[in-house]
Parts: structure tokens; C-alpha cells; sequence
């Protein structure tokens, strides 16, 4: 509207002028995540009864809260690019941006019991179990060919827990994400570090965890301000 309004003054065309318009304010973003004893009871949900099954969704979920990886990145993982003697993967995010990621003891103990537990050759990590025997023949398979979890199943699953753990918030892939840089940032994580771990490009994308580092310097001012 200001840059329309600038074309007619600069035309001689009267209009009111752009400076007398007062755009709304955007109501600052919310964003939904979790912490405390609803972490503790979703990351524990998988485990009863401790199956196949069970393992791969334990091991999912930890992933997800060890590294913040987007659905997609976490569903086009393959066995072959984690190496679990290490701490740390690169993943390729969006825009082919690669990024370090890096896996917590307890991430990489599912992982590798999961992986211990698997009997196919399907060289993703993720992948729907009780279709896997079906999938055996190694050489005559192609990338495309073999199947894995898609980001609407593990959607699902996550929705499920999250019932199971008796958590009424709407928890999605990305409420994990969320909830991983939230706890970084609760941890005393700058958030330049925060948007390259989490494969920002811009810095004004992870402002929106300004309501942990606000909340922060709030704690700070509290503990240290005035005291002698």
C-alpha cells in the first residue's frame, strides 16, 4: 500500500501520504512444545510392550529430540549415513543445505537396538516392519523401490503417543523440533548456534524461540540485578 501510494506523489497524482498509514501489528507466533514430565512420558510411550515395532518408534522419537530434524529429513535417513561410534551426522536439509547434527547417548542406544533387531536389507532406517520380509532381495532393489516410513505415518504415530502419554496439546513432528531448540536455548545455547543446528538460513526464523530467551534474561535480571 506505502510503496502504491509513493508511485501517485511521485506521478503528482494527490493521495493521502504513505507515512499517515499505520499498518496492523501481526500478533507475535506462538509455537507449541514440550517439556519436563510430558517430554519424559512421550519418549517413554513407545516401550509397552517392547516389540519390533516398539523399538523403531523409541528410537524415532529420540532422534527427533536428540537433533531437530524435519520429518522429511528423519524419513529419507539411511543406514548408511549414521555412523553410531560417532556423536554426530550431516543430514541435507532444505534448499540441498547440508548441516552437523549431533545424536545423545540415549539416541544412540535405541537407534542401534532398533537397528539390532532388524532383519531386511532396506537401506532406510525408518521403514513400515511388517512389510520389511517382503523386501529382500537386496540386488534387484532400487532407492525408490524400497519402502520407508512417509512423514504422514510417522505424523500418526507421534499423535499416537502423545495420546497414550496423556498429552492434550496437538504434538506433531515439529513440536519436537521445537521442543528441541527450546530445551538448547533453556540450556544456555546462544540462538546463532540454535539456527545452525536446527538449518536455518535466516536468523529471523529462529527468533521466534524468543519467548526462551526472554524468559531467560528475565531469570537473570531477577538472580543478579540490585544484589550486594
Amino acid at each position: 500500500m506505502r510503496s502504491f501510494l509513493k508511485y501517485l506523489a511521485k506521478n503528482d497524482i494527490k493521495a493521502i501520504a504513505p507515512d499517515k498509514i499505520e499498518l496492523a501489528k501481526m500478533p507475535s507466533r506462538q509455537i507449541a512444545f514440550l517439556e519436563g514430565s510430558d517430554l519424559e512420558r512421550l519418549l517413554g510411550a513407545p516401550l509397552t510392550p517392547q516389540t519390533s515395532t516398539s523399538l523403531r518408534d523409541k528410537a524415532m522419537l529420540e532422534l527427533f529430540f536428540s537433533t531437530g530434524l524435519r520429518v522429511s529429513e528423519l524419513t529419507n535417513l539411511k543406514k548408511d549415513d549414521i555412523n553410531l561410534k560417532k556423536d554426530e551426522f550431516t543430514v541435507k536439509g532444505k534448499g540441498g543445505k547440508w548441516r552437523v547434527v549431533f545424536l545423545s547417548n540415549q539416541a544412540k542406544y535405541w537407534l542401534a537396538k532398533y537397528l539390532e533387531a532388524r532383519r531386511d536389507f532396506n537401506p532406510f532406517i525408518f521403514i513400515p516392519l511388517d512389510r520389511a520380509h517382503n523386501q529382500r532381495d537386496k540386488k534387484k532393489m532400487k532407492d525408490k523401490d524400497w519402502e520407508k516410513l512417509t512423514p504422514r505415518s510417522v505424523q500418526r504415530l507421534i499423535k499416537r503417543y502423545s495420546k497414550m502419554a496423556g498429552i492434550t496439546k496437538n504434538i506433531t513432528p515439529h513440536v519436537l523440533r521445537h521442543s528441541y531448540a527450546t530445551d538448547l536455548l533453556q540450556n544456555g545455547a546462544d540462538i546463532r548456534s540454535v539456527q545452525e543446528m536446527l538449518g536455518h538460513s535466516s536468523i529471523t526464523t529462529t527468533q521466534i524461540y524468543t519467548h526462551v530467551t526472554n524468559k531467560g534474561l528475565a531469570e537473570v535480571f531477577k538472580n543478579f540485578h540490585g544484589k550486594k
